[in-house]
């Protein structure tokens, strides 16, 4: 599984417009691991092969980057299994995160990947809803994976207070977005169709 990951990333990154080093591939590598050695249990993704989760999950994820400012801090909503945040944590070293996930387990999985990635003193993990939590210092909101995500989209604007959102989506969250006449740019995700990154200043 590594090699084929390790080689997907490689083999895609350019379409993302992406150059990784040696040492940022491993670190994205070690983080897979604890992705499969963790998700029957806990549902962190979907089912897929090892090229399927370096586009989809890593590759994606990094889309992210153009969008930060270098030295950032960001909040990601419904964090689950750390995507898209920690990928990006992980490569861009200025990079600070809350991780909110409402769920005990994957909060857990979140805590001991971070402490394993080396990303303790950057990273807080939030075990509550995200209208629980104070934004404080976060220059951008990211969510990806979020239950219900169009229908908790109003209180999601209203709680972000004008910053940056970053949102991974189809066409649903397209219509949802214009239905609260939101002006917002929408990025294709490279080697998809329908798959977006919604940039909302």
């Amino acid at each position: 599984m590594r090699p084929e990951f390790i080689d997907s990333i490689k083999a895609h990154q350019s379409a993302f417009e992406i150059d990784l080093d040696y040492a940022q591939i491993e670190k994205l590598t070690d983080f897979y691991e604890l992705i499969l050695q963790n998700n029957e249990f806990l549902h962190l993704v979907g089912p897929g092969t090892p090229e399927d989760f370096a586009i989809r999950h890593i590759l994606e994820s990094l889309t992210l980057l153009a969008h930060l400012p270098i030295k950032a801090k960001f909040a990601d909503i419904g964090a689950g299994g750390g995507l898209p945040s920690i990928p990006c944590l992980l490569v861009r070293e200025g990079l600070s995160g809350v991780l909110i996930e409402s769920k005990e387990k994957k909060t857990k999985f979140l805590e001991t990947a971070i402490e394993i990635l080396g990303l303790t003193g950057r990273v807080e993990v939030v075990n509550r809803q995200f209208g629980e939590v104070d934004p404080a210092n976060c220059v951008a909101v990211t969510c990806r994976a979020l239950d219900k995500f169009t229908e908790r989209l109003p209180r999601l604007l209203k709680w972000s207070m004008r910053r940056k959102l970053l949102l991974f989506g189809g066409n649903n969250l397209a219509e949802a977005l214009k239905g609260q006449k939101v002006v917002f740019d929408q990025i294709l995700t490279p080697l998809s169709e329908q798959r977006f990154l919604f940039v909302i200043n």
